[in-house]
Formats: C-alpha cells, structure tokens, sequence
C-alpha cells in the first residue's frame, strides 16, 4: 500500500500530522521508528525575518530527519510563502507542504491556514508560486470547506492538481468545526474519484480499525494520524500491522512502553535544553499518562517539576507504580 509524492515512495501508507507544539524533531523520529510512512514538521510561519526566534529554529531543525523531509509552511503572501518554501528546501526539506488546514483563531485571523479556503483565487496564486519556486514536490494540506455551506475541497483539488500540488492532504471537517464533532469522510471520497493526485485522510484516525474503514470509505492512498499519536506512537506500528494482516497487535509490553516513554523525555530535554526541555516535555508526559487509571494524579506531581533530573526521577515513580515495573532511574 505504498504510494509516491513526486520521486518519493512512501512505502507505509500512515503519515504524521503536522501539529504545532507537538511534532518536533525528537516525536517525528520517534513515530518513523514506531512506523510511520512520513512525518510532516511543524507549521512554520512564512515570514523569514521571524526564523531567528527560538520556537521557529527548532522547528526549522531538520538535519537528523529521515528522509524524504517534509516541511509545512503557512502564510498568506504568495511572495513570501514562494521565498520561505525556497528557504526550507535550502535547509534541507524535500518536500513542502503548504498549510490551509489549520483552524487556530491566530493564524486564520492573519487570512492563513483555513481561512484561505474562502479566496480560491489566493489559493491558485500560492499554490503556484511556491511550486515555481522549488524543485521537489509540493503537497497542499485543507478542510473540506470554510463551512457547512461552503465545502468546496473539490474545487481547491482541482485548482491544486492544475497548479503541480504532488499530493493533497484533507482533514475531514470544514473551519467552523475546529476539531468538535465527528469527521466526515464522503466528501474525501467525492476528491479522491475527482483527482489523480494521491490523496491522504486525516481526522479523527485512532485506531487501525478506524484507518482501515477511512480508507475503504474514501479511496485515500493514505491516512494521516495527528491526535491520535499523542501518548501512543505505537498506534503507527499496529495500524500498519493491521492493514497487512486484518490482525490486531495489543499495545507494548510494560517495559517497552516505559523505554518508549522516558527515551522520548530525554531526547526532549537533549533537543530543547534542559530548562526548555522540561517545560516543553510536560504536555507529552501527560499524554502518554493520560492512558492510565491513575495517570491524572501522577501529572498532577510531575508539571509543577522544573528540573530536569527529578521531572525523570518522578517519572519513574509515576511508571513504576502504573506499569508496576522495577523503577530504573537511580
């Protein structure tokens, strides 16, 4: 079930949201390795007079990537989303992905992410900026519409298949839905009977079960998973398992998902630095404590920690007692 986006064969059919704050360097490597097909980065804003910040550095980190390196960019500027995407493949990215999907208040009230959709004619001025000016493939990521009333993902299809878009990725709700209610996933299918692109499904992807269904319901040539690896990148490697074998694989051993988990915080706190680190680790600990009875009074201990050693060492202690392994932090 493998597919291409232009030279580039992405032999497993799941890919890593982009998700600002969440897929960084340390998670991207992470879910390749637990199996993903490809990892998107984080969004990163169009404005280069902006990359010297530090939230914006680290997300332009793309060096120990594997390959083929996708970038996501965001913006509203034909120009300038032309000039970052040239930028980006100059640091490294083999594919750029363009971002108008996002539904934040911040960045579609600056006319970028979703609330593109609205101007099909800034879309087409974009989308054929940025191909023009790079040479490896450009994927576009949306919502079926602005609104209920407005879907009009074929028409953006259409526009980015005409324009050199390698390959399209639609979440299943339109802007005004945010992430609330359920994704719907027939208007993916009317795109994918519409297009020759290869398409990718997102929303609501949190099972190898659900994975299989979206992708007999649409046609999609792959799913792409975002919240749904939040505390469990091993959902790559069972749906993955799944779609080859129509067998369920259980979820990791107890010692395994305690290696997964403390080496994730320790990559973490390597990337950031140790004062960034902790504080950036917080929202993933919880995550992956999420999925424990008792995980919620365990991170309760461990967010007000600003230290790097004892955030490690309470950890433990919050593992050794959910996962009822011997604690290996001296």
């Amino acid at each position: 079930m493998s597919f291409y986006i232009g030279p580039h064969l992405i032999e497993t059919p799941l890919v890593l949201a982009p998700m600002a704050g969440t897929t960084d360097l340390p998670f991207r490597k992470l879910c390749r390795k637990m199996g993903a097909g490809l990892a998107v980065s984080e969004m990163v804003i169009s404005d280069t007079r902006l990359w010297q910040s530090r939230k914006t550095s680290t997300r332009l980190a793309h060096t120990q990537d594997e390959a083929p390196v996708s970038v996501q960019i965001a913006g509203s500027d034909p120009d300038m989303m032309a000039s970052a995407a040239a930028d980006c493949v100059a640091r490294g990215a083999q594919i750029i992905d363009i971002n108008m999907g996002c539904p934040a208040k911040k960045v579609c009230n600056k006319a970028a992410g979703s609330a593109l959709l609205q101007d099909e004619l800034l879309v087409e001025q974009i989308v054929r900026s940025v191909v023009e000016a790079v040479d490896v493939p450009v994927t576009l990521k949306i919502r079926t519409g602005w609104d209920h009333d407005n879907r009009n993902a074929l028409n953006i299809a259409a526009i980015a298949e005409d324009a050199g878009i390698q390959a399209l990725t639609i979440h299943g709700r339109t802007r005004v839905d945010a992430y609330r209610g359920k994704a719907e996933y027939d208007t993916i299918h009317q795109v994918c009977q519409q297009t020759s692109l290869p398409v990718i499904a997102n929303g609501d992807i949190t099972s190898p079960e659900k994975a299989q269904r979206v992708l007999d319901a649409t046609g999609a040539a792959a799913v792409m998973v975002g919240r749904g690896a939040q505390g469990r990148p091993w959902i790559f490697r069972q749906i993955r398992h799944y779609l080859k074998t129509g067998e369920l694989l259980p979820d990791p051993d107890h010692d395994e998902i305690y290696q997964v988990i403390t080496q994730h915080i320790r990559a973490m706190h390597e990337f950031y630095g140790l004062k960034q680190g902790v504080r950036i680790a917080r929202k993933h600990i919880g995550w992956y404590l999420k999925q424990f009875d008792d995980g919620e009074i365990w991170r309760r201990q461990i967010v007000p920690i600003d230290d790097d050693q004892q955030q490690l060492i309470l950890l433990d202690q919050a593992l050794d007692d959910l996962l009822e392994i011997p604690a290996r932090v001296a």
